[in-house]
């Protein structure tokens, strides 16, 4: 009996495949050291190139005997800055000023960038803060120019800013939708025709986006399962509202981290963890976990205590 229980463990893997881990052999090496679920990123790659992936795992499926779980991680709303002149990256100093435009056509310097959101001069006031590149760079607001869709900002630490990188807004109520058309494109055509078992959907912010997605999904949504992701602080106050409407729960603590002071993580972790378990749904703890061993076989004292924590 006891080796029944340690061959049959509660607690599950989500791997995510991508360039390393997409080929047969590796499938097959995932599959029999324990993945239950293959994440398929929408962030990144085509339909083609996701298809060809997918293929390789149902062929070490079939060859290992060894079933898991296809995830469709949807890519989301998203704000990201915009292109350089030459596709330069640039040098930004610390005290510095810089302004932002929100005419995505414009090639930026090191005077003044793009950002994708439309109303950014509308949402933002002086003292807010803008993260850009993971959190790496961050620039606080001077003022705003709504009239001309400019944002002025002081760079609080020197780094290197490149192309078409993300942007979060900690503590604003972003206006975008939380279901986009790529997103639509993807699920409609690369997830359903492909009977993936569920959809992990990116910044949820209230329970009526996972409604928007049952709809779209009509009578494939029996066969789906919806996992939501909440990354922000709007999603984090109508918690109770998504987790109701969710089959299962993703703490996804990269974006999240950018919203909430880093020293608060581990409580909301804990809360959204506590609440899906009493409602019996599934929870995944995701981002950064077991990072070292990117380049180290053993993980660090912290990581083993992160993964027994979640």
């Amino acid at each position: 009996m006891a080796g029944d229980h340690q061959n049959s463990p509660k607690t599950k893997i989500v791997c995510t495949l991508g360039p390393a881990s997409r080929s047969v052999e590796m499938a097959e090496k995932l599959l029999r050291a324990g993945m239950n679920v293959a994440r398929f990123n929408f962030s990144h790659g085509s339909h083609a190139y996701h298809q060809e992936t997918l293929d390789n795992l149902r062929t070490a499926m079939n060859n290992t005997g060894i079933l898991c779980a296809v995830m469709l991680d949807t890519k989301g709303p998203e704000i990201r800055t915009g292109f350089l002149k030459d596709g330069k990256p640039i040098q930004l100093v610390q005290g510095q000023e810089i302004t932002i435009s929100t005419d995505y056509s414009l090639k930026g310097d090191e005077k003044m960038i793009s950002m994708s959101y439309k109303k950014l001069a509308e949402d933002l006031r002086p003292g807010s803060v803008i993260l850009c590149s993971d959190g790496t760079i961050s620039l606080t607001v001077l003022d705003c120019a709504k009239e001309l869709g400019l944002v002025r900002c002081r760079c609080e630490n020197s780094a290197v800013l490149g192309e078409r990188k993300n942007v979060n807004l900690p503590g604003v109520i972003v206006d975008l939708p939380t279901l986009t058309e790529k997103d639509k494109e993807d699920i409609l055509n690369w997830g359903v025709p492909n009977k993936i078992d569920m959809i992990a959907l990116s910044f949820v912010r209230k329970g009526s986006d996972l409604v928007e997605v049952r709809n779209l999904l009509r009578v494939h949504a029996k066969n789906i399962l919806l996992m939501s992701k909440v990354e922000n602080l709007e999603g984090v106050a109508n918690f109770d509202d998504v987790l109701a409407n969710s089959d299962a729960f993703m703490v996804a603590r990269g974006d999240l981290g950018m919203e909430i002071p880093i020293e608060k993580i581990f409580l909301a972790q804990k809360v959204m963890i506590h609440k899906a378990n009493i409602q019996g749904k599934p929870v995944v703890t995701a981002t950064q976990m077991l990072e070292s061993m990117i380049k180290s076989p053993r993980p660090t004292r912290a990581e083993a205590t992160d993964v027994a924590n979640a």
